[in-house]
């Protein structure tokens, strides 16, 4: 076994019970550990993808219990792919949050590193039962950072937030019951080997519990209808939080691509490609709904929350076209949309710190400081989350499209990626217009240092945004080894039997 895959998921753990123990320390003290076992995840990440960059997939058995009658984590190249992709987000969360947000209320860095220990579980295990432990983790740590500071907008939003999560998770155990009834294990690769030989009179019942997964995984996502919780919720939070849920939704897609490709793919026998149906048609629409909520927004951080929800209908598009050059296209867009949006909500909460009473309302007037850093920063990010060349938001809908060439959907794709990218740019284009066309530059107030000092402080409030954005930048520059990489990945994920064979072993072929 090698123990870089448990790695992940035991160092936020570790540190989450060492925050807690630490409590009477300073708070920048906590705030120096946190963000250090932050980027001591990022760096396991970077080593677990590099370990399966060349198609390796490595298992970890807790106990040394063999699959699938232990509990098993597995990292193949989408696991590790995700856990970077989260890791990352994070650190430059924490520490843009380390300028005071965390101190609005009691156990932040705790919650956070609990929130990782979900996100990484989530992304590395092998068992659907594991699943929705590490799914209820990372949603206890959320419900506590959503409402992080108080306040009756973060209680409301909160309160659907958690209503609607409690639901989808009585949701997940009926479906999780009813296959382990039917097929005897929860263990995905036994599942998936086990699919095939489902005969008619149980087929039905394993069905109905993939699509309840599926309605469990969208709520999950975000996708349409059952959306509405999220823009409110992310639009109230603090912008350290807000920024890292841009990942939230994207464990929802990421549990959806696995259950698509995996336990119900080609050789799902009765039950194979059962959601191909529906993932598409509510992907389109849920891009179109979400970008006619950013149009409508009444408020900057609205207007990236309903940007998330845009994002997951591109993603899910891509992955509903059902070939390995939509998913190649989709993971290559998804670590672009989640670090676009991430650097969105930290640029408007620096925007709204500086209009006063107004903050981030989309009306005219008012007085700003600093209004022509934050507006070129947030015309770049404007840019790449509206698709715009040359820059990765381009080349992830690009791809999609290219994906989407010979499609039976082509038509309506095109219309979707096409109709909200110019939907995109009108919004954003106006709400930068009204933010800083008539902004009025404030001084310094008397006695205050407007040389290295302020700069330095300007500096480091924005340096977690503008590191998002030059990740997005990275994306562009090394845009071919980006989409190889995601192309291996998709190759991967297309051929489960790599997959089955990695947790199970080779003598699998024999039965189930």
């Amino acid at each position: 076994m090698n123990h870089l895959v448990v790695a992940p998921v035991l160092l936020p753990l570790l540190a989450a019970i060492g925050l807690l123990l630490m409590r009477p320390l300073p708070l920048g003290v906590r705030r120096a550990l946190s963000a250090g076992a932050v980027a001591a995840q990022a760096a396991l990440a970077v080593m677990l993808l590099a370990a399966t960059r060349d198609g390796t997939i490595m298992t970890y058995a807790l106990g040394d219990w063999p699959a699938p009658f232990g509990i098993i984590l597995v990292a193949d190249a989408l696991a590790a792919w995700m856990v970077v992709i989260t890791t990352v987000l994070a650190l430059t969360a924490v520490l843009y949050a380390s300028r005071g947000d965390d101190g609005s209320g009691r156990h932040f860095h705790v919650l956070f590193q609990l929130q990782l220990f979900g996100l990484n579980g989530a992304f590395l295990t092998g068992d659907l039962f594991n699943l929705f432990v590490f799914f209820e983790i990372l949603l206890l740590a959320s419900y506590g950072l959503l409402l992080h500071g108080g306040g009756p907008l973060r209680t409301r939003g909160g309160l659907h937030f958690v209503v609607l999560n409690l639901a989808g998770s009585t949701l997940f155990l009926f479906a999780v019951g009813t296959l382990y009834g039917v097929l005897g294990t929860l263990n995905m690769a036994h599942l998936a080997r086990r699919m095939a030989s489902v005969g008619p009179d149980d087929a039905g019942l394993v069905q109905a519990a993939g699509l309840l997964l599926f309605g469990v995984f969208a709520l999950k996502a975000a996708l349409l209808p059952v959306y509405l919780w999220l823009p409110r919720a992310y639009a109230h939070t603090s912008a350290p939080v807000a920024a890292l849920f841009a990942i939230m939704t994207k464990v929802g897609a990421y549990s959806i691509l696995r259950l698509d490709t995996l336990i119900f793919g080609a050789a799902g026998g009765a039950s194979a490609h059962l959601l191909a149906p529906w993932l598409l048609p509510l992907a389109l629409a849920t891009a179109v709904v979400g970008m006619l909520g950013v149009a409508g927004g009444t408020l900057l951080r609205r207007q990236v929350a309903y940007l998330v929800v845009a994002s997951v209908g591109f993603l899910l598009t891509a992955v509903g076209l059902g070939s390995v050059e939509g998913i190649a296209a989709g993971l290559y867009y998804l670590p672009h949309s989640t670090f676009a949006a991430a650097a969105l909500f930290l640029l408007a909460d620096s925007i709204a710190s500086r209009r006063g009473a107004l903050a981030d309302h989309l009306v005219p007037g008012g007085a700003m400081s600093d209004p022509r850093l934050l507006g070129a920063l947030f015309l770049v990010a404007a840019v790449l989350i509206a698709g715009l060349p040359p820059l990765s938001g381009f080349v992830g809908k690009f791809l999609i499209l290219q994906a989407a060439l010979g499609h039976p959907a082509l038509p309506w794709v095109m219309a979707v990626l096409l109709g909200t990218s110019l939907l995109a740019v009108i919004a954003l284009a106006r709400s930068g217009s009204v933010l800083f066309y008539r902004a009025e530059l404030v001084a310094a107030p008397p006695g205050e240092d407007q040389g290295r000092g302020a700069m330095g402080r300007l500096g480091r409030e924005l340096a977690p945004a503008v590191a998002l954005l030059l990740l997005c930048g990275a994306l562009v520059a090394w845009a071919g080894a980006a989409h190889e990489h995601t192309h291996g990945m998709a190759l991967q994920l297309m051929n489960p039997e790599l997959y089955m064979e990695a947790v199970l072993g080779p003598a699998s072929r024999s039965g189930p």
